[in-house]
């Protein structure tokens, strides 16, 4: 499974990366209105770090709009990925920038129908939202198990990747690896979380003490 993480934080970029623990990066224009940084800017330092997808989303909402402004972001560098929302609109822009050879990104679903639409327009990544559909009281990684069947069901569908979005905490990331979902997208608190448990942090208090107890040094 690839680990993005969803932000656009410089530094919380880098310091995944150097864990190694980073494979892409998602923006989106809340997390740039809370950077409170220049779009392009913040876009051209994430790619700079990673050489993996890294998100850029359009704001226009009709299809000339969002390939203008695809024209804009893709030049800034090779891994730039076009985020489109998942409308009529979206899916068009989405075939035509496939066929260019640009990777999108189709954002914002909630339904294997709406999965089903974004692999036929041919995109690169489909980003279903688990955690918005937990919080109106449905089970967000149901949609994620429902999208692999349907795409394991017809192996055109094998250069769509299933990008898991909208993640509130570690049991998401676990439980779509265990379905086999692609890529995960997280913010990088979350993603640290994978490393916590109890007896590890009880295991290294127990070791320590009893070194401590030899008198010896390394």
């Amino acid at each position: 499974m690839k680990f993005f993480a969803d932000t656009a934080d410089i530094e919380e970029i880098r310091e995944l990366a150097l864990l190694g623990l980073l494979d892409g990066v998602t923006t989106n224009p809340s997390l740039i209105k809370k950077s409170g940084r220049d779009f392009k800017q913040t876009i051209a330092e994430i790619c700079a770090i990673t050489k993996g997808p890294v998100s850029a989303e359009v704001v226009a909402t009709d299809v000339e709009g969002m390939l203008r402004e695809a024209a804009e972001l893709t030049p800034i560098a090779p891994n730039v990925t076009i985020k489109v929302p998942l409308t009529l609109a979206g899916l068009k822009a989405c075939r035509y920038l496939s066929e260019q050879g640009t990777m999108v990104n189709v954002t914002l679903c909630f339904s294997p129908a709406q999965a089903l639409l974004a692999a036929k327009a041919g995109a690169a990544f489909i980003s279903p939202f688990v955690g918005r559909l937990d919080d109106i009281s449905q089970d967000g990684l149901t949609l994620i198990a429902d999208i692999l069947r349907i795409y394991r069901n017809y192996p055109q569908f094998n250069k769509t990747q299933i990008l898991v979005a909208s993640i509130r905490h570690p049991l998401h990331i676990t439980e779509s690896a265990k379905m086999g979902a692609d890529v995960i997208t997280a913010p990088p608190s979350i993603i640290k979380q994978l490393v916590k448990h109890p007896l590890t942090d009880k295991g290294i208090e127990q070791f320590l003490s009893d070194w401590a107890a030899t008198g010896q040094k390394i």
